[in-house]
C-alpha cells in the first residue's frame, strides 16, 4: 500500500493515504522526509514545516499524533467526529480533505459525514457547511460514493417527545415571540420538528457534533443546553471531558478552556441530581436526571454503526439499545461480527454480561483457551479481566452486551487479536 509523505496546515495530522485506507495515526511513524508537495492537495511535507518551525514538527509527531489521538478516552471514531465538527465550525478547509477521508476510516458512515456537514450549516453557518461541501463532493465522487448511500432530503423522522416540545416551544414564545417572530417559528419547525428528529446520525452523535462546534466556536452560553443533552443521550462525562482535550489542539486554549467552567457546572449539578430545567439560547428544554419520568427508548430510534476499527477486526455492526445516563450506570447494544470477525483484546472496569443469540461464536480470557459460545449461552467477564469475543472462522455471530461503566468509562481497548491468537 502506498504511504504519503505528507502533512497538513494547522493540525498537521498526519502522513498516511486517507483515500487508500491506511489508519493514519498509527502510520506516523513510517513517514519518510520528502521534500516534495503533493500538488494536487496542496499538503505539506514534514521537511516543510521543519523549515519553518522544528519546535512545531515536533509538537506535530510528538503531542498530537503520537500522543492526542492515542489516547483511550473517545474512539477513533469520536475522535474524527470531534475533529470534523470543529474544523467545519471554524471554516478550516485546508483540513477538510484529510480529515474527511480519515473519518471515514474510522468508522464514520458516508451517510453520517453527510448528516454532519448537514447539522452544522444549521449550527455554524451556510458558508461553513457549503465550503465543506465543496471538498467532500470530490472525495465522494474519488471513493464511489452515489446519492444512494446518503440520506434523503425528507423521509421517516424519530419520535418527538410532545410534552417537552410543546414546553420548549410555550417558553420561546413567551421569551422572544415579539422579539423575532420568525426566529422562533423556525426554531420550532426546522430545528426541533426536523432536523433534530433526521435519523442519519444518533442523538449521541448529533449532539456530540454540536457541543464540538460550540466549543470550537467559543459559544459557551449555548453549552449547559447541548452538555446535559448530550449527556442525556449517552455521552458520558469521561468522553465530555475527552471532548474538550481533544478540541484544544483544533480550536486553541482560549476556546478549550472558555468551555471548562461550563462543564463543570453541568457535571456538578447532574451528580447531586439537581432538577433544574437546562435552558439555551434557541429556547429547547431537557430535564435532568433528578426528575422522575419513566424513559423508553423506542426500538429503532438509535441508527446502527458500523464497528470503529479500533474497537474490532473485521466487519461488525453495533445496534445500541440504551446509553448509560441519568441514574443508569451501563449500556446496553446488540453486536452483529461477520465470520472472522472479533473484538481486540479488552477489559472491563465493572465487567461486562453478553447473552449470545445467534449464530457461533468464540471466547477467552488473557491465558485459557478458545471457549465456543452458542445462542442462550450467558458470558460474564470479570473487572479486569482482559478478553475477547467474536464470530467463529465460518459462522457469524450476534449478541446482547450489557456493560456497567465506573465513573463514565465502561472499557479498556488493548492491542488486535492476532490471527495466530485467534486461529488456536
Amino acid at each position: 500500500m502506498e504511504r504519503r509523505t505528507f502533512i497538513h496546515t494547522g493540525s498537521a495530522a498526519l502522513a498516511a493515504t486517507c483515500l487508500r485506507g491506511v489508519h493514519a495515526p498509527a502510520e506516523e511513524k513510517d513517514m519518510k522526509e520528502s521534500k516534495k508537495p503533493d500538488a494536487a492537495t496542496g499538503a505539506l511535507t514534514y521537511f516543510d514545516v521543519r523549515a519553518v518551525s522544528p519546535a512545531l514538527e515536533h509538537y506535530t509527531k510528538v503531542t498530537l499524533l503520537g500522543g492526542l489521538w492515542m489516547r483511550p478516552g473517545l474512539s477513533r471514531r469520536d475522535r474524527s467526529v470531534v475533529t470534523v465538527a470543529a474544523l467545519i465550525a471554524r471554516i478550516q478547509s485546508m483540513e477538510f480533505r484529510f480529515h474527511f477521508g480519515l473519518a471515514l476510516e474510522n468508522g464514520v458512515q458516508p451517510a453520517e459525514l453527510s448528516e454532519i456537514i448537514t447539522h452544522l450549516a444549521f449550527y455554524a453557518g451556510w458558508g461553513n457547511a457549503m465550503a465543506a461541501v465543496a471538498v467532500a463532493k470530490d472525495i465522494f465522487r474519488e471513493r464511489g460514493i452515489g446519492t444512494e448511500e446518503l440520506p434523503a432530503a425528507k423521509g421517516n423522522l424519530l419520535p418527538i417527545n410532545e410534552e417537552t416540545e410543546k414546553q420548549r416551544a410555550t417558553q420561546v414564545a413567551g421569551n422572544f415571540g415579539t422579539v423575532s417572530p420568525g426566529l422562533v417559528q423556525a426554531t420550532t419547525d426546522v430545528l426541533f420538528r426536523d432536523l433534530w428528529l433526521r435519523p442519519a446520525l444518533a442523538p449521541r452523535d448529533r449532539s456530540l457534533v454540536t457541543v464540538s462546534a460550540l466549543i470550537a466556536n467559543g459559544q459557551t452560553a449555548q453549552m449547559p443546553f447541548h452538555l446535559n443533552r448530550a449527556m442525556d443521550n449517552g455521552l458520558t462525562e469521561a468522553e465530555a471531558s475527552e471532548v474538550m482535550h481533544h478540541i484544544v489542539f483544533y480550536a486553541g486554549w482560549p476556546c478549550a478552556m472558555s468551555a471548562l467552567p461550563v462543564a463543570k457546572d453541568v457535571f456538578e449539578k447532574r451528580k447531586n441530581n439537581v432538577p433544574e430545567v437546562a435552558k439555551a439560547g434557541d429556547g429547547h428544554t431537557t430535564k435532568q436526571s433528578g426528575d422522575s419520568t419513566m424513559k423508553i427508548t423506542r426500538a429503532g430510534t438509535i441508527p446502527s454503526m458500523a464497528g470503529p476499527k479500533d474497537w474490532f477486526t473485521g466487519n461488525v455492526r453495533v445496534d445500541s439499545l440504551f446509553p448509560a445516563d441519568g441514574g443508569r450506570h451501563s449500556n446496553g447494544g446488540v453486536v452483529t461480527f461477520e465470520p472472522g470477525a472479533r473484538t481486540r483484546w479488552h477489559t472491563h472496569p465493572a465487567g461486562q454480561t453478553i447473552v449470545i443469540t445467534q449464530g457461533l461464536g468464540w471466547v477467552q480470557k488473557d491465558g485459557e483457551s478458545i471457549q465456543e459460545v452458542r445462542p442462550g449461552d450467558v458470558v460474564f467477564f470479570e473487572p479486569g479481566e482482559k478478553h475477547w469475543h467474536g464470530a467463529s472462522v465460518q459462522v457469524g455471530m450476534t449478541h446482547i452486551a450489557i456493560t456497567e461503566t465506573v465513573d463514565g468509562k465502561p472499557v479498556d481497548w488493548l492491542e488486535a487479536v492476532s490471527e495466530e491468537q485467534y486461529a488456536r
